[in-house]
């Protein structure tokens, strides 16, 4: 791996550490990411939630994510990355595998605890990985390794939809694997973890010259230890951090309800999802990398710190706005002589339970949507819909529920009026992407700014504020979609397109020069 002014010559121990950070947060988002999967499935297949109740499962989440950002980043700050991060890892795989025992009986409920637990031990991921960074690496390298582990998040996020098909039918048969593909990636990472980690200045496998490379740029500090929240909370530099890391609501817009909106707005089932979301976090992966790599770029081309971050800061929220442009696409679903053409020569899956040698066997088979259905849609003939979900509702009005749920991703094919949803793929991947670099160049602000023993804590802080904001857009976007149907998405992407630009603004505001603070968090004059 080519590293920015890193003589050939050093040693390359602090990329191993990289590689377990980058697994830990595959793993990480794997596990976050299989709920957004299968949102729809569960909501219309399985438990029957309404919007309103998928939304307090994902704040169950939030709620958690946020106690555990502050008490997690203190733990870490006080304890170091090593056992903090065996913590957080053990936490979140138990959680996630006791999801898998969730019954309909009390689904909502189970959701929530299981969710919440999940939460609380995913939340040390990244205060955990922000602060192994700042230790293994020097602060010109400290953004582009910020995002090469950053990008574990959406290979994590693209694995799920590649992998959740793979064990889990259309209607929701064996949704329970799902939850428990990570367990045994979990267990191994900490396992490797609890071997080979150690802080560099005791590590036997890092030489001297790593060593001097690594604190080349940075005066000699303790990285162990706590700064109390009393003189961290007063600082310009903490919220500047914190409000910015706001932005994390969008993210987790896309990552928990991005599967539900392509469900409910164009019709695409847990199969159709699969390509969309692998694009997605695909170009998200690219997006953390890159920018990571441009500010670093800016700081060797003589960039002040500063100036990089924040020119790249600036890029990354351009590239994000006409993501708001995502709801004006005008596809419709048209019952129309068009779909009747169509929809004689669609075809969906009919899976039937046969006795062979005394065993139930499932099989599946290609079937035409029958006569009497297509008679029965006669009923609908001229009505236009603005969303898949609206044209659904309908369809369940004249034909019996069984017929409905088994031709419905047909019907939905035939009725769709063009494929502009791939328009929206594009601008949601882009507005990822952004978010991604946005997030490498935030994420190392706190160790440009802050001392290496309280990167943990600010990280949290900030981790803590997007959970908040989380919890309010949830709330809110459940109750929308209740009331108002798809088209209360519209406000979702416009929040998610413009937040950006105003967070920087005032970011910059409360801290226009980066100037770091020392130990005793006094700002240091060069």
């Amino acid at each position: 791996m080519t590293t920015p002014n890193a003589p050939t010559t050093l040693g390359r121990y602090r990329w191993r550490i990289l590689a377990m950070l980058f697994f830990a947060t595959t793993i990480n988002y794997m596990d976050r990411s299989v709920l957004g999967v299968l949102a729809p499935t569960l909501q219309y297949r399985v438990f029957h939630w309404t919007d309103a109740d998928y939304a307090l499962i994902t704040n169950a989440f939030s709620a958690a994510y946020a106690i555990g950002m502050l008490s997690m980043g203190a733990i870490i700050d006080k304890f170091g990355t090593k056992i903090g991060y065996t913590l957080a890892i053990s936490i979140w795989s138990i959680f996630g595998a006791l999801t898998a025992t969730v019954r309909p009986a009390f689904g909502l409920v189970g959701f929530c605890l299981a969710r919440f637990g999940l939460g609380l031990g995913e939340s040390g991921n990244f205060p955990a990985a922000i602060k192994t960074v700042a230790e293994w690496f020097p602060k010109k390298e400290r953004a582009f390794a910020t995002g090469i582990f950053n990008a574990g998040s959406n290979v994590g996020a693209v694995l799920a939809p590649i992998v959740i098909p793979l064990v889990v039918l259309p209607d929701g048969t064996h949704w329970q694997w799902a939850f428990l593909t990570t367990a045994v990636f979990s267990a191994t990472w900490v396992l490797v973890w609890l071997k080979v980690y150690r802080r560099p200045e005791v590590h036997p496998q890092v030489s001297p010259e790593e060593l001097a490379y690594i604190n080349s740029d940075a005066v000699a500090e303790a990285i162990t230890g706590k700064i109390s929240w009393a003189r961290l909370l007063p600082l310009r530099e903490t919220w500047a951090f914190a409000l910015a890391k706001m932005t994390d609501a969008v993210w987790w817009f896309y990552l928990f309800w991005a599967g539900k909106y392509f469900y409910d707005q164009y019709g695409l089932n847990i199969k159709g999802l699969a390509l969309p979301l692998i694009i997605m976090y695909v170009v998200a992966d690219v997006g953390s990398i890159w920018g990571g790599w441009m500010s670093s770029f800016f700081i060797k081309r003589g960039w002040p710190v500063n100036r990089a971050r924040k020119t790249t800061l600036l890029i990354c929220a351009l590239l994000i706005m006409p993501v708001m442009f995502s709801t004006k696409l005008p596809t419709r679903f048209e019952v129309n002589d068009r779909f009747f053409e169509r929809v004689q020569t669609t075809t969906f899956v009919a899976e039937t339970i046969t006795i062979v040698d005394g065993k139930a066997t499932r099989q599946k088979a290609d079937e035409h949507v029958p006569a009497a259905s297509q008679a029965a849609l006669r009923a609908l003939a001229g009505q236009s819909y603005g969303s898949a979900k609206e044209f659904t509702a309908a369809v369940a009005k004249v034909l019996p529920a069984d017929e409905a749920r088994r031709e419905e991703f047909a019907l939905i094919k035939s009725a769709r009026s063009d494929n502009y949803y791939w328009v929206a793929v594009i601008l949601i991947s882009l507005a990822l992407g952004g978010h991604q670099a946005w997030s490498a160049n935030l994420f190392t602000l706190v160790s440009d700014v802050f001392p290496k023993k309280a990167t943990a804590s600010v990280t949290g802080l900030g981790g803590m504020m997007g959970s908040v904001a989380n919890i309010i857009a949830n709330f809110s976007l459940g109750a929308v979609l209740t009331t108002s149907g798809p088209s209360g998405y519209f406000f979702a992407f416009m929040i998610a397109g413009s937040a950006y630009l105003v967070l920087l603004g005032v970011a910059h505001l409360l801290m226009p020069n980066m100037t770091p603070l020392d130990e005793n968090l006094k700002h240091v004059t060069t």
